[in-house]
């Protein structure tokens, strides 16, 4: 049975000083002690939650802790996915960070009965290198069944924390933006697509316990649209030391009058009060992406080569070799390139306000495509002279540009050549637009549909000529890549293709349904017009003279054959 939340299960201002008064004055009587962390959050001192250990002797040991007495990993949060459990660590700055060997995902029945033997499996792998941020990716466990951790050569368990966390029903990030307002990026509201909702219905919430609603701060939220709160940020909190990672304060959102939506997103503040006086960048493209190793290195390379400067990479649950494909473009030529994990499903408009956020300070224009996209000139003219075009007009926020999706131009293998070279027959009519925007004309609800965003008012939208700008999409490529979209996708509206939920959705493959079975004329649909722009513009530009290659032929069918150690984040 759920239990219905009563109006006032969240403290207000007044009631939460008067309260942490009364127990911090009869805690110093009694024992003279003023370590409360409570009174900490709320003048804005430093803040530090009192975790308890969930390891044991033999685990410390395990990991080099000398001291009986230091604190011990420990699991930070858990949320469940349709097909894995991320579990975050939580390490105490004694302790050295685990590999993919060291750990294993252990299974235990509900019930606790003892006779039945655990189940054991490798992680799936274990993302980012440092203290604050590592996921262990376990497979999702059997149906009745408990995960936890342990280390291998270990008889110690370590259980997962006391809070496992749905994918649908969480919010999952938040941070503090220059006007000291806090983003919230929460699922679970089930808000209307591409619109505003009524801000009145909804308070955000403040904490760093949200099993209970003792201490917690609630304040107005002043936007909300899909996935994107905006909210007050509590004074205590602003006038707190800047590091809110290590500090652990959270975020939420409330439905006044319901229920309180769960949350691991930890505040982090991106932004310096003061805008730059001039941008390090003047052209940046943010993506999301998923298993798209292949093809990544024509990606960079060629966007390089046109004009583009800095990408932005959120990668949603990539299991092929991204990590040591960024970093041997790294190796190759400094690329500036910054994966950033994104675990959450069905968060692609989430991800790019995200991300406009964090290119902002950076970028003065932002494009927003895909890896199988790629801008295209057909005057020959670079995109810096395009964007130069616009920059002295402080009125234009956004670029649009026309999008033509390709088919698998009669191919039924992958072109060795590169995509851009192998596939040369698209569809007559362009399906919808992509943009490039500057971020500092974004509207503050961060609101965004199919790669184009809602813009502050005085700015415009500006609708490029074809023959200046358009984008190719290799959308319909040979069958062996296309079929990947059937799986679990980074797109808002179709996680999966094989399900029958937004049947009509742009994301699909006119007539092909929800069956990922190969249609028998595939490697000629979607050719109406015979297009070699770009590939004659890239033989021409590309090609080395001495072994007719193109630069990222010799890894592009491949990218195991060159390996890093792992892609650089911020």
């Amino acid at each position: 049975m759920k239990d219905r939340p009563r109006r006032n299960d969240v403290g207000s201002w007044g009631r939460f000083f008067w309260c942490t008064l009364f127990v911090i004055l009869v805690c110093v009587f009694f024992s003279g002690s003023l370590t409360f962390s409570a009174l900490r959050f709320f003048f804005g001192e430093q803040f530090h939650p009192v975790l308890g250990s969930t390891w044991k002797t033999p685990i410390m040991e395990a990991i080099g802790d000398e001291s009986p007495l230091s604190p011990a990993v420990s699991v930070r949060e858990t949320v469940m996915l349709p097909d894995q459990v991320l579990v975050f660590l939580k390490y105490p700055p004694s302790a050295r960070l685990f590999t993919k060997e060291d750990l294993r995902c252990v299974y235990s029945p509900d019930d606790g009965n003892s006779s039945q033997p655990l189940v054991k499996e490798q992680p799936m792998r274990i993302d980012f290198e440092d203290f604050d941020d590592q996921i262990v990716r376990c497979p999702v466990h059997p149906r009745g069944s408990t995960v936890s951790l342990d280390l291998v050569n270990s008889e110690e368990n370590i259980p997962i924390g006391p809070t496992n966390h749905k994918w649908d029903s969480v919010a999952y990030e938040a941070l503090i933006d220059r006007d000291n307002t806090t983003v919230v990026f929460v699922k679970g509201l089930n808000l209307r697509p591409a619109r505003i909702s009524n801000a009145s219905r909804f308070e955000c919430v403040y904490g760093w316990d949200f099993r209970s609603t003792k201490f917690l701060l609630r304040t107005p939220v002043l936007s909300i649209a899909q996935e994107i709160v905006r909210c007050i940020t509590p004074l205590s909190v602003l006038s707190g030391p800047p590091r809110f990672n290590d500090n652990y304060i959270k975020a939420s959102v409330r439905v006044k009058g319901g229920r309180m939506i769960r949350s691991i997103a930890r505040l982090v503040k991106r932004a310096d009060p003061d805008p730059p006086a001039h941008k390090e960048h003047g052209m940046c493209i943010c993506t999301m992406l998923r298993n798209q190793a292949r093809a990544f290195k024509e990606w960079i390379m060629y966007h390089a080569q046109i004009g583009v400067q800095r990408w932005f990479i959120y990668d949603n649950n990539s299991e092929d070799d991204i990590e040591d494909v960024i970093e041997s473009l790294l190796n190759y030529a400094n690329y500036n390139i910054t994966r950033h994990v994104w675990p959450w499903i069905k968060t692609q408009e989430s991800g790019f306000a995200h991300c406009a956020l964090r290119a902002r300070d950076m970028c003065e224009w932002v494009g927003f495509i895909d890896v199988d996209e790629f801008f295209h000139l057909p005057s020959g003219q670079m995109l810096h002279d395009v964007l130069g075009n616009f920059s002295r007009d402080s009125n234009v926020g956004e670029l649009r540009s026309l999008c033509h999706n390709f088919g698998p131009s009669r191919l039924t293998q992958m072109p060795t050549q590169g995509v851009m070279v192998g596939y040369t027959c698209r569809l007559g009519a362009p399906e919808r637009h992509k943009s490039i925007v500057r971020p500092e004309a974004l509207n503050s609800t961060l609101i965004n549909v199919v790669h184009h965003f809602h813009l502050s008012r005085g700015f415009e939208s500006v609708n490029l000529d074809p023959y200046t700008l358009v984008i190719n999409h290799y959308k319909y490529q040979v069958w062996d890549v296309f079929k990947e979209k059937f799986f679990r996708r980074v797109a808002t509206y179709v996680v999966d293709w094989q399900d029958t939920q937004n049947a009509g959705s742009k994301d699909r493959a006119p007539g092909l349904g929800t069956r990922a079975v190969e249609p028998p004329d595939w490697s000629t649909r979607f050719c109406e017009v015979n297009d070699t722009g770009l590939r004659d513009r890239v033989l021409e530009n590309f090609t080395d003279p001495g072994t007719l290659f193109l630069p990222w032929q010799a890894t592009i069918s491949n990218p195991d054959e060159e390996k890093g150690s792992s892609s650089r984040r911020r």
